[in-house]
């Protein structure tokens, strides 16, 4: 028995095979190369369309050009190829990460099962477009509030640990880490170095903030490129990257490029920075400048401290000198005088009340003496009383015989009623 040659196809009676898509089952399945051709068919039924994108890998063979077409903003691409002298004709300056439009139709090739744009026409996006772009987003960024004042974030003081994304190769890392340590020796880094322009930007300068925000040592995150073209800079006005960054809860500083530099990034940033050399300065402060205004504070304090205890020494001077604290008596000396004439005339007061009372008593005594029952009796009269100790005025009041009590000044006699005749 002869056995098959394994590259060749197998003997097939294409009446069995499902005449649709939904009539396949496990059973009965479509073989890659029935499935394969008909998606070619469907594909070719598509018209050419207009594209836009990033090109990246570019890369020549023979009379082809063969790029990926990215989109910065999804992370999607589209295999591409265009013709040699259509691509010489752009220009010595288009290769990886510039903008570019297609008019290409899609074709599928059966034998790798892949999709390529098969390019009719190529041209660059021109400069105003891109600032179209970019000026469209920025007005809706602004309307959502994204580069809203009170948004952002106040720089620490002295931060701890600052994180650095910066180019893997440049003087961006150098500019900003010196000018720090140089006003700061104390602070440290942690470096992500990424692509700062073309393709590969975005998607690495994102997952750096990402990474950066989520450690909880790093005080603050600063993304710095030396400068460059209108075109190198647009990753950071990619709508990504600046959503990115406006989520960020770190500090973040933009030293993207120079004063007239105006990425999309530098809005959203919590402080922007006119250079890498100019975000060195500004993280950190000045170690001598700040050592210096603690020594004038110090020696301000001190001389504070100074002049307050001359001026209480010269007010205390002064209060002794004063001729109440000097000679104390003297301030008592005429009240000791006044003091000394209200007890004199107090005293003769005093005196004169006793005497006008004793004299008041003698005169109420000797009133009293004068009406008293008792100089009466020493003039020799006497109280006759009965027996109940009732006063006798009348003779008839009292029985003969009955036992009367005599009262006299000095004392008192018994006695009994004798009638007798008138």
């Amino acid at each position: 028995m002869t056995l098959p040659d394994a590259g060749a196809p197998l003997p097939e009676a294409s009446a069995s095979l499902p005449a649709t898509a939904s009539e396949t089952t496990r059973e009965r399945p479509w073989p890659v190369r029935h499935l394969s051709p008909k998606i070619g068919d469907y594909i070719s039924k598509m018209s050419p369309v207009w594209v836009e994108g990033q090109l990246l890998n570019v890369r020549r063979w023979k009379h082809l050009v063969f790029v990926t077409l990215r989109d910065t903003e999804q992370n999607m691409s589209l295999r591409a190829t265009v013709q040699g002298s259509q691509f010489d004709a752009l220009g010595p300056d288009v290769t990886d990460g510039s903008r570019v439009v297609l008019y290409a139709r899609p074709t599928w090739y059966q034998r790798d099962g892949s999709l390529t744009m098969d390019t009719k026409e190529i041209a660059t996006v021109g400069i105003g477009d891109l600032l179209a772009r970019i000026e469209a987003l920025k007005e809706a960024l602004a309307e959502e509030g994204l580069f809203a004042p009170e948004r952002k974030v106040p720089l620490p003081f002295v931060p701890r640990l600052v994180g650095l994304i910066c180019a893997n190769q440049g003087d961006a890392e150098h500019d900003v880490v010196e000018n720090a340590q140089r006003r700061w020796p104390a602070v440290q880094f942690v470096i992500r170095r990424v692509t700062v322009q073309g393709a590969r930007c975005v998607p690495e300068t994102t997952a750096a903030i990402r990474e950066l925000d989520a450690n909880p040592e790093v005080d603050v995150i600063v993304v710095a490129r030396g400068g460059g073209s209108f075109e190198d800079l647009l990753p950071f006005s990619d709508e990504t990257l600046v959503r990115v960054a406006a989520a960020c809860e770190t500090p973040l500083v933009s030293a993207i490029g120079h004063e007239k530099d105006s990425p999309l990034l530098d809005l959203v940033a919590d402080y922007r920075a006119s250079t890498p050399t100019d975000a060195g300065k500004r993280i950190v402060p000045d170690a001598a400048q700040e050592l210096a205004g603690i020594e004038w504070a110090r020696e301000s304090m001190a001389r504070s401290v100074l002049a307050y205890v001359e001026r209480g020494t010269r007010e205390l001077h002064s209060l002794r000198s004063r001729p109440v604290l000097a000679r104390p008596a003297a301030l008592l000396a005429p009240f000791a005088d006044a003091v000394a004439t209200l007890h004199e005339r107090s005293g003769r007061a005093l005196v004169g009340v006793l005497a006008a009372a004793d004299a008041r008593v003698r005169e109420t005594v000797a009133t009293l003496r004068a009406l008293s029952p008792q100089a009466t009796l020493e003039r020799g009269f006497a109280v006759v009383q009965d027996a109940s100790g009732a006063v006798l005025r009348d003779p008839a009041d009292v029985a003969e015989g009955a036992p009367l009590r005599l009262r006299l000044a000095r004392g008192e006699l018994a006695a009994r009623a004798v009638k007798k005749g008138r």
